[in-house]
């Protein structure tokens, strides 16, 4: 299922370039051994580690938190948006209840990121989401790529948090966040590993440059 199949003016296409579902290559490399007959780290897809980064600190904490508010105020403001549309874009039962749940748990992970910053929130962006609430098809598409961003955010940047008490809520979003991609892939349906829920064993993380190039591409965040 391609974002083309929906787009014939090219316009939804075009927003969305730069920000499509993360290519997953192999996500099992050649098997190693270390002491005591476990698997060996070269089993993980490239860039993923369990264990906290070093040289952390509670302003590289601040950032990653603003990094993340960002991204749920793009996510936010995009359900809100569909909800608004959604009798225009023929929004069934199933639909309507994925985006009315969604947008809630997105202006809860909002509310919950400015209420830990402060003052240090950033500001909300303003956005164009390029009518791609206008359509069912489309509203959906986006929200599989948007979710699997969200996804790939959290998981980068949870090694690189120093606090506990910034890393626990961090971890509880990435698990929504991943709830929510495995849902919106669900009502696309479908076959192959582009719609299922759960399509590897391991999910590649990004880095905050990537998401934030990525993001950038799509021209949702105007200002």
């Amino acid at each position: 299922m391609d974002i083309t199949e929906f787009d014939r003016d090219e316009a939804v296409a075009e927003a969305m370039h730069g920000l499509q579902e993360m290519t997953r290559g192999t996500v099992l490399k050649r098997a190693g051994l270390v002491a005591g007959g476990g698997l060996a780290a070269s089993l993980l897809p490239s860039g993923l580690a369990f264990g906290r980064a070093a040289g952390g600190s509670r302003a590289r904490d601040i950032q990653i938190l603003n990094f993340a508010l960002t991204l749920e105020y793009l996510e936010a403001e995009f359900y809100a948006l569909a909800l608004k549309h959604s009798a225009e874009a023929g929004f069934g039962p199933k639909t309507l209840r994925f985006a009315q749940v969604v947008a809630q748990h997105e202006a809860i992970h909002v509310n919950a990121l400015k209420s830990v910053l402060g003052s240090k929130a950033v500001a909300k962006p303003k956005f164009d989401f390029k009518r791609t609430t206008r359509k069912i098809s489309t509203f959906l598409l986006t929200a599989k790529v948007l979710e699997d961003t969200g996804v790939a955010a959290y998981s980068g940047q949870a090694p690189r948090i120093l606090q506990a008490a910034v890393l626990g809520p961090a971890a509880s979003i990435l698990a929504v966040e991943a709830r929510h991609a495995a849902w919106v892939r669900r009502l696309i349906g479908g076959s192959g590993n582009r719609v299922l829920p759960a399509p590897t064993a391991f999910e590649a993380p990004k880095s905050m440059e990537q998401i934030l190039e990525e993001v950038g591409a799509t021209g949702f965040i105007t200002s």
